[in-house]
């Protein structure tokens, strides 16, 4: 476990070569798993059910990589086991309330972009707006945005897990690994399609529930035809 955690680590920071090393961690059996979710949430992980179940895993990534960068910019002491403890209540919130994930989820890094522009002196000056404004931005349209975030997560879990359960071809994998703007453009390309896919082509839930109740209606309806079918087509006992 402490492997994996230290392999988390390079998430904090831009590291494309150690964002693409943790593959190395993951046995074949993991990679093949991987590629399965990261297949899934390409395609229905923006759906209300499928996004709360991927929002508590989500929101312990937050807590592990963000609380430290945080503690650290505001220039706070870092307890070690502050980002296990944000990472276990950000958790929990994932599963009750998905929405708390989806505005941190994309209002502490565009905050954190605009600390960084502000200088290190204003950090909060550009923390906060970017924090407060982009995740509301966010939590409006939530349904674009979990779509969005499920495909990201789904396209880096397809190209990681194809790696681990690559990895027996030794020369190969670590040729790509090698390159790992390559692989990000490749999780990208696979992100976008699945945003599209969820997004333009996959009804809203909205359209699903109408649809459903439409075809509960439709069966009610069909019930009531054959009963009143059968009723009439029952032999009558004479006077």
């Amino acid at each position: 476990m402490d492997s994996y955690l230290e392999a988390l680590k390079a998430y904090q920071s831009f590291n494309p070569a150690g964002w693409v090393a943790i593959y190395r961690l993951m046995p074949m059996w993991a990679g093949i798993v991987c590629c399965v979710l990261g297949l899934g949430l390409l395609l229905f992980g923006g759906g209300k059910s499928a996004f709360r179940a991927i929002s508590g895993p989500l929101g312990m990534l937050i807590g592990l990589g963000w609380t430290g960068v945080l503690l650290t910019k505001f220039g706070v002491a870092a307890d070690p086991r502050l980002p296990t403890v944000a990472a276990a209540v950000l958790a929990v919130l994932g599963f009750i309330f998905p929405p708390a994930i989806i505005y941190l989820g994309v209002g502490i890094p565009i905050g954190l972009l605009g600390g960084q522009i502000a200088g290190p002196n204003d950090f909060l000056i550009g923390f906060a707006p970017g924090l407060i404004l982009g995740g509301l931005v966010a939590a409006v349209l939530h349904r674009h945005v979990s779509a969005i975030i499920a495909s990201m997560m789904g396209g880096w879990l397809l190209v990681l897990g194809a790696m681990a359960a690559l990895h027996q071809f030794g020369g190969l994998v670590s040729a790509m690994a090698s390159q790992p703007w390559g692989l990000i453009i490749a999780a990208g390309l696979f992100a976008i399609a699945g945003s599209v896919y969820q997004i333009a082509v996959r009804p809203s839930p909205e359209e699903e529930e109408r649809q459903h109740a439409e075809r509960q209606r439709l069966k009610m309806r069909q019930a009531e035809l054959k009963a009143t079918e059968k009723r009439w087509s029952a032999p009558r006992g004479g006077r």
